[in-house]
Parts: C-alpha cells; structure tokens; sequence
C-alpha cells in the first residue's frame, strides 16, 4: 500500500504511517488522519487510540478548512527557528484532530486577533533549518 492508497488502513506499505509520510501527504494535498472504532481521531506517528487504547484506527481525509484555536507570536525562539523569528504559532481545529503549524501569510507585528479565522493546512520550511514545517494558512470561507 502507499500514502495514495484510500483504504482503511492506518499503515503506510504495512508500516505504522510516520509523521514524514503524513507531512508528505499534506504537501500532495492529500492530508489524512487516524480515526478509532470510538470515534477519536489523532495523527500520525500515533499507532493506538489515546483515549480507549485501541490499535484500530482507520485512515480518513484531513478536512480541508481548520479554525484557529489559539495562537501565540514568538520573538525568543528555540535555536530551531532563531532566523524565523518573529512568528506566529497556533493551534487550529480540523474537526477529529487539532494541527499545531507555523501561520504564514499574516504579519506577526500587526497581528490582531486570528482566533475563528478558517485556515488551510500544508507544508513549508523553516528559515534557520530548511526543515520542513507545518504552515496554517489564513483563508476564505
């Protein structure tokens, strides 16, 4: 099976699905998360329900449009992200799942108020590292 393939499965060529396979995903534009027989959802690496412990967990598409939760703007950043600095971290809801990302697209020194806006979700690199980065997008409904 390959990260294309839309089963049920929570594996990725019979593997558990890695946080790099659900990153690649997300820049394919074909995110996905984990669902448990009860409901829960959760993300990749995770490979058990964190709420009944279940390891049954079906593989389901990202919604497309999140809402921010919570957000912080960041000036002292970890050696991480010291070239990326200022920048905005949040939190936003996808329904079953919450994503923590980096906001682009706003300017972290007029930023006024970004919880309830929609964002979508993809995949950037960080300025200090070129690791790549979870980036929440502002967006219209």
């Amino acid at each position: 099976m390959t990260a294309d393939d839309s089963d049920d499965s929570a594996t990725v060529d019979g593997d558990p699905a890695s946080y790099d396979e659900w990153l690649d995903a997300i820049a394919a534009g074909e995110g996905f998360y984990f669902e448990s027989p009860a409901g829960v959802g959760s993300l990749p690496p995770r490979r058990v329900c964190p709420e009944t412990g279940s390891t049954d967990l079906t593989r389901e598409p990202l919604p497309e449009i999140g809402t921010i939760e919570t957000y912080s703007v960041v000036h002292v950043a970890t050696p991480g992200f010291t070239d990326d600095t200022p920048y905005i971290s949040a939190i936003a809801d996808f329904g079953p799942v919450r994503i923590t990302g980096v906001v682009r697209g706003v300017d972290p020194e007029t930023v006024d108020g970004l919880v309830g806006d929609p964002v979508t979700v993809s995949v950037g690199t960080r300025s200090t590292t070129d690791d790549r980065v979870v980036v929440l997008s502002p967006t219209e409904l």
